[in-house]
């Protein structure tokens, strides 16, 4: 198994990695929507999706794979009211459709608005 890190997401905030690869797959932590150039998060579902999509999207890169050789994500939203939102800026990252849980929890770290994970093929 190889760790992954980069500056390009934000860094672990809990006893954590970003991401691992082993046997050829890259498997991502949740991203949250946090801005790793300045720690900040922001505001709505939109740009939080968006932000969340991109953090995925680095760590990918820095294993070795990309968004389109990702074959499962789950997803996590606060408010479930937010998923057509979610959906039409999660479509614009994972073009290929990839396998999907998307679920509503009761909260998530920071008070964001949802969480992505993947794991992707090498």
């Amino acid at each position: 198994m190889t760790v992954i890190s980069t500056d390009k997401a934000p860094g672990a905030i809990g006893p954590y990695s970003q991401g691992f690869v082993t046997n050829g797959f890259v498997f991502t932590s949740g991203q949250i929507a946090i801005n790793p150039a300045d720690g900040t998060i922001p505001e709505g579902i939109a740009a939080q999706a968006e932000q969340a999509c991109k953090n995925v999207l680095a760590i990918l890169a820095a294993g070795g794979t990309c968004a389109e050789k990702v074959v499962k994500t789950t997803c996590f939203l606060a408010d479930m009211g937010d998923f057509g939102v979610f959906n039409e800026v999660y479509g614009r990252y994972f073009t290929g459709k990839p396998a999907r849980s998307c679920v509503a929890v009761r909260s998530l770290p920071k008070g964001v608005l949802c969480e992505v994970e993947a794991i992707a093929e090498l």
